[in-house]
């Protein structure tokens, strides 16, 4: 059976991790989180944990190098041999052919799902979006819980002035990516307008063509 790499592109409120869970599902592939396998990395104590430990302790940014070390130990493992989705990586250029060349050494390609929703959209989803401090499920208005009852809460992420800079800091450091996808031919763009069946409905047609 061919390997199914994927990596799920989109700004912040495009729909990414709904869609996420679907494909996993779906095509019995694992999805691979950096912050997961890095914090894995820190709890084992690996070379590249140790090196990782020291910027996660103080709330930086890990370096590309100790980031893509560690994605491609965990690409090597047994469950990701029929290939993984790909869960905030790459981020940027540098770790974009950083993968590309850690998948073509495996004999490895990877497939690039672009979920395409206008500004105007992102910022009224980001800006709406209330979330339970106990479950972490999601509404698009305030009020309660349906699950547990608590308050629902408005997270620093998604207050409007925060939602422009995250915007911003998207266009300028995560969408060259597009770009580069795009000329090697990975690229399938995707409405991501819609209920979250139409929008399955699209991903399923490119992951299964």
């Amino acid at each position: 059976m061919a390997t199914r790499d994927i990596i799920l592109f989109g700004a912040p409120g495009a729909g990414k991790g709904t869609q996420a869970k679907r494909i996993v599902a779906h095509l019995g592939i694992p999805q691979i989180s950096t912050g997961d396998i890095l914090r894995a990395a820190v709890r084992a104590g690996s070379a590249l944990g140790l090196k990782a430990k020291p910027f996660m302790d103080l709330g930086r940014l890990v370096p590309d190098d100790i980031i893509i070390g560690v994605v491609e130990e965990r690409i090597r493992e047994p469950d990701c041999q029929l290939g993984c989705l790909f869960d905030g990586f790459p981020r940027t250029l540098a770790q974009g052919e950083a993968l590309d060349d850690m998948l073509g050494r495996a004999g490895r390609n990877v497939i690039v799902i672009g979920l395409e929703v206008a500004e105007e959209e992102l910022t009224r989803r980001l800006s709406g979006r209330w979330t339970c401090p106990q479950c972490q499920r999601t509404y698009s208005d305030p009020g309660t819980c349906t699950v547990d009852g608590a308050r629902l809460e408005q997270r620093e992420d998604d207050k409007p002035e925060t939602v422009k800079k995250r915007l911003q800091a998207y266009r300028e450091q995560t969408a060259p990516l597009k770009d580069f996808y795009q000329k090697r031919g990975r690229y399938r763009a995707v409405d991501g307008l819609g209920s979250e069946d139409e929008v399955w409905r699209r991903v399923r047609k490119v992951i299964e063509g």
